[in-house]
C-alpha cells in the first residue's frame, strides 16, 4: 500500500509536541510492514539545506489564485526506509516558530501557510508519478489535503481519483479557526466556505472541515474517542464528530521502543533495564546535579515535563495563590523538577517558586537531553492534565521505571493501570477530578508509597517497565483502517 502521511512536524525535523513523535513512529510502523511510506513537511528556516538532498527546484504550486515556485528537498527518517519529503518556500516557512513566534504566537498567514503544504503535497505526487493509496492527515494544519482531495481531485481523468483520505486529530482543541476574510487566502470558490464544512460561527475552522471531508477519521487512544463526542470533549465539534460516529476510530498511540529505550538510550548517562536498575541511580544523581538539587537517595523525585498550557492542568499547579506546587514542595518531602515552556504567566510563575524553594528546580524551555534525564533521573512523573488525547510521555515513564502520576482522561485512562494497595500491582497512580487538593493528595499518596511500602514501588516499576506499547500493534489497526476507507 502507498501511503502519503502529511504533517506540520515529525521528529527529529521539528518537534513541539508528541504529534511530532507519533508521526514518524507510525511511519516506520506501516514501512516496516511492507508498506510504501512517504511524509511531507515543511523546510523550516531551522532545517538546515546541507543536511538534505535537493529532489526538486521551481515546481509551479497553484494556490488557487497564483502559482509560486516551491523546492523540494528529501531526507530518510533513521533506521528506516521511510522518505520525508521537505516543501521549501521561504516566504511562508523561513521563519522562527512552526505555527508563530513569541510576537505572534498564531502567524495571521497560516491559513495560506498550510493550504500551501497541501498543494504542494499533491504537486510533489504528480511530479514524482508516485500517486498514493492513503493520504494520512494530521491535526487541523494539514486538513487541506482532504478538503482539495473531495472538492477538487477526484475528477474522472485525475490521478488521485481513487485515493482515499484519512485524518487523524491529535488534539480536538487546536481547531485552527480564524476569521472568514481569510478563505480567500485558500484558493477554494466561496461556495466551498459552506458545502466543504469550513464555516462554523462566521468564521473558519480547518479542523472542522477536514473532519466535514475525510474519508476515515481517527484520534489517538479510545477514551479520549469516546470524550470527544461529548459537550465538554468536543470544543464545539462533537454533533459533527457524532454524526461521523461510523467512520470514528481510536488508536491507540505506541511508543518507539528503538529510541525511548533505557537499556541503549544515548542521551543518559548511564543505561539500565528491568533486570539491573543501578543505571538508574546514575541518572537520578546526574538529575540532582545537573538542577542542583542535594544529593539524596532516599528522598523521592518527582518530575515535569509538559507544555505550559491550560489544558495540562498548569493552574492547578502553578497558579499563585491557587496551585499545589506551593503546598507540596512545603509539606512534603520530595524533590521536585519541571522542563517546560509555554504561557508566559506560567513561566514567570516557575521561575519565582524555583528561587525561593529549595527544592524545586525547573528549566524553562525544551531540552530532549533534559527531558529524557528527568525521565529517567526521577522516581515519579506528574501528568495532572485537563484533557489527554493520548499522551507520550505517562509511556515513557512506565518505560523508565518512572511512576506516573496522572488525571484519568483520554489516553492516561487507558494507558496507566492505578495502584492497588492491597496487592501492590499496578503502574502508577490516578486522580478524578481536578482541582489543586486532588493533585496534592494523590502527589502526598505516591510519595507516602515511596516510603513506606517501597516493594510495593518497586513492583509497580517492573511491572511498567515489563509493558508493551508497540507502534506494531497500532499500525496494524490503521491498516484496517485504511482498508474501511475503500483501499
Amino acid at each position: 500500500m502507498k501511503i502519503l502521511m502529511i504533517s506540520a512536524e515529525v521528529f527529529p525535523f521539528a518537534k513541539t509536541g508528541g504529534l511530532a513523535d507519533a508521526v514518524a513512529a507510525l511511519a516506520k510502523a506501516l514501512s516496516e510492514k511492507g508498506n510504501d511510506v512517504k511524509i511531507v513537511m515543511p523546510r523550516y528556516y531551522k532545517i538546515d539545506r546541507k543536511t538534505v538532498s535537493l529532489l526538486k527546484k521551481g515546481v509551479c504550486v497553484c494556490t488557487g489564485q497564483q502559482e509560486v515556485a516551491v523546492d523540494f528537498y528529501c531526507a530518510r527518517l533513521e533506521k528506516s526506509a521511510v522518505e520525508v519529503y521537505f516543501v521549501d518556500y521561504e516566504k511562508c516557512f523561513g521563519r522562527e516558530g512552526l505555527y508563530g513566534n513569541s510576537f505572534e504566537p498564531d502567524y495571521h498567514d497560516n491559513p495560506f501557510r498550510f493550504s500551501l503544504l497541501a498543494r504542494a503535497a499533491f504537486s510533489l505526487c504528480t511530479e514524482t508519478g508516485w500517486i498514493p493509496d492513503i493520504m494520512h492527515s494530521h491535526d487541523w494544519s494539514s486538513c487541506m489535503v482532504p478538503v482539495l482531495l473531495k472538492q477538487c481531485m477526484r475528477t474522472e481523468n485525475s490521478p488521485f481519483k481513487n485515493t482515499k483520505s484519512v485524518l487523524t486529530i491529535h488534539n480536538m482543541g487546536y481547531q485552527g479557526r480564524y476569521p472568514s476574510g481569510a478563505f480567500s487566502l485558500l484558493g477554494l470558490p466561496q461556495e466551498q466556505f459552506r458545502a466543504a464544512g469550513f464555516e462554523q460561527y462566521g468564521c473558519i475552522n480547518f479542523l472542522k472541515a477536514g473532519i466535514t471531508c475525510s474519508d476515515i477519521l481517527t484520534t489517538v487512544s479510545p477514551t479520549y474517542a469516546d470524550e470527544v463526542k461529548t459537550q465538554a470533549g468536543g470544543f464545539g465539534l462533537d454533533g459533527l464528530i457524532r454524526v461521523r460516529a461510523d467512520s470514528f476510530f481510536g488508536i491507540l498511540n505506541g511508543a518507539d521502543s528503538a529510541d525511548w529505550n533505557p537499556a541503549s538510550d544515548s542521551f543518559l548517562p548511564a543505561n539500565y533495564s528491568a533486570e539491573n536498575m543501578a543505571g538508574k541511580k546514575i541518572c537520578r544523581r546526574k538529575l540532582q546535579q545537573e538542577f542542583g538539587l542535594p544529593a539524596d537517595d532516599e528522598v523521592p523525585v518527582i518530575g515535569m515535563v509538559s507544555r505550559l498550557a491550560e489544558q495540562k492542568g498548569i493552574a492547578e499547579v502553578f497558579a499563585p495563590m491557587y496551585g499545589c506546587m506551593y503546598r507540596m514542595c512545603t509539606e512534603l518531602r520530595a524533590q521536585f523538577v519541571v522542563v517546560g515552556s509555554g504561557e508566559r504567566w506560567c513561566e514567570d510563575e516557575i521561575k519565582v517558586l524555583a528561587g525561593k524553594l529549595p527544592n524545586l528546580r525547573a528549566f524553562v524551555g525544551y531540552s530532549e537531553e533534559k527531558s529524557r534525564l528527568v525521565e529517567s533521573g526521577c522516581d515519579f512523573f506528574l501528568m495532572p492534565s485537563k484533557y489527554e488525547p493520548c499522551g507520550l510521555n505517562q509511556i515513557y515513564s512506565m518505560l523508565y521505571g518512572t511512576l506516573p502520576i496522572v488525571r484519568r482522561t483520554g489516553g492516561l485512562a487507558d494507558t496507566v493501570e492505578q495502584y492497588d494497595e492491597q496487592t501492590g500491582c499496578g503502574t502508577g497512580f490516578t486522580f478524578g477530578d481536578l482541582t489543586p487538593d486532588t493533585i496534592f493528595y494523590t502527589v502526598q499518596y505516591a510519595v507516602d508509597t515511596f516510603y513506606r511500602r517501597r516493594e510495593h514501588y518497586e513492583k509497580m516499576q517492573q511491572q511498567g517497565m515489563k509493558k508493551t506499547f508497540s507502534w506494531n500493534d497500532a499500525a496494524e489497526k490503521y491498516l484496517e483502517v485504511y482498508k474501511k476507507a475503500g483501499v
